[in-house]
């Protein structure tokens, strides 16, 4: 199958159409079909001149700075900011000339398909030694959506021995903050590496749209030229520093996701359903059930993702308060006694 097929065309998130299949709920929708944090970064309040005047480049130098830190950027390594994560990968495939590129797989559709769509050959795999012939190779680190984990060393090592003919690594980090010793990036010093970083995911503000490339030099001014001037807005640069600065609400926010996530397992254990990976912000589980226990969850207002492709697994996020998580083992009860 067509790497673009892999996960399917549509994104977790999408309540509008979750209504159209199941009908409104008397409760409310629980989305648990994506990997963000359900709980906030909650000092989101903005000046008004963020609103009235345009971006200023003190607020981008000082996003930057605040990032350098957040993300442990060497100093000799630079970074580019752009209007969230999606928009650096679909403007990354028109960096380069058609190629061929190899995506990790399994793993987020949007990677093959925005290199599909600018004429690149694109291919699966699902070992990194089976991508070394490669121009351009994909990793997503820790792997949406069954958090499969590659070490530093092992990725800077991989670089380091596929120059790519004047190609790259590009390592999405989409999900690194809740496994920060997972991350490349305090380890880059000249390889052919590009990484993607997000806000959205650990932040839990998706709506914020902001997110980094950190890597080579060329290819970093390249997505620059690209983005253009003002392509951080004026609000998203005020939250984005003032969060990437709080290390106190981080610390503690990881450690509350490891807790939820834990509590969260058990409740997955005790209903019986197998789980094969994730992330402490998601969970992945397999069950021959898959699509049954699909549909009556949404009967039940709870929203989680399902794959074309791989039709017994389901990812589901982690709920955010006690109340969310007894609302879904009270459902997962019910779902399992088909």
């Amino acid at each position: 199958m067509n790497p673009i097929d892999r996960m399917g065309a549509s994104h977790g998130g999408n309540l509008d159409e979750a209504e159209r299949l199941f009908g409104r709920t008397e409760g409310g929708w629980l989305d648990l079909s994506t990997g963000i944090n359900a709980v906030a970064y909650p000092n989101t309040e903005i000046n008004d001149t963020s609103l009235r005047l345009l971006p200023q480049p003190a607020q981008l130098e000082a996003l930057l700075s605040a990032a350098r830190v957040h993300y442990r950027i060497p100093k000799n390594v630079d970074l580019v900011a752009g209007p969230g994560s999606q928009a650096l990968i679909q403007w990354l495939p028109m960096l380069v000339a058609p190629r061929s590129i190899t995506v990790l797989g399994p793993t987020y559709s949007e990677h093959a398909r925005t290199w599909l769509s600018e004429g690149h050959r694109v291919s699966e795999v699902t070992s990194l030694q089976d991508a070394e012939h490669s121009e351009v190779v994909i990793v997503v680190n820790p792997n949406n959506p069954d958090g499969r984990t590659f070490t530093p060393a092992e990725l800077i090592d991989f670089a380091r021995q596929n120059r790519f003919r004047g190609g790259f690594l590009v390592v999405d980090e989409a999900f690194a903050d809740v496994a920060p010793e997972a991350s490349v990036i305090p380890f880059l010093k000249d390889e052919p590496i590009i990484v993607l970083r997000s806000i959205g995911k650990f932040f839990g503000l998706p709506g914020l749209r902001l997110g980094f490339a950190v890597g080579v030099p060329k290819f970093v001014a390249g997505l620059e030229k690209k983005l253009g001037p003002w392509a951080v807005p004026g609000p998203t640069l005020e939250i984005g520093i003032r969060s990437l600065n709080d290390r106190s609400w981080t610390d503690s926010a990881r450690i509350q996701l490891r807790d939820r996530r834990e509590q969260f397992d058990r409740v997955l254990i005790g209903a019986n359903l197998g789980i094969i990976g994730g992330t402490d912000l998601f969970r992945l589980v397999h069950d021959e059930r898959a699509a049954k226990i699909y549909e009556r969850l949404g009967r039940a207002g709870i929203l989680v993702r399902r794959f074309q492709t791989w039709g017994n697994w389901l990812r589901l996020g982690v709920p955010g308060t006690t109340n969310d998580l007894r609302r879904f083992e009270q459902a997962i009860k019910f779902a399992m006694s088909l």
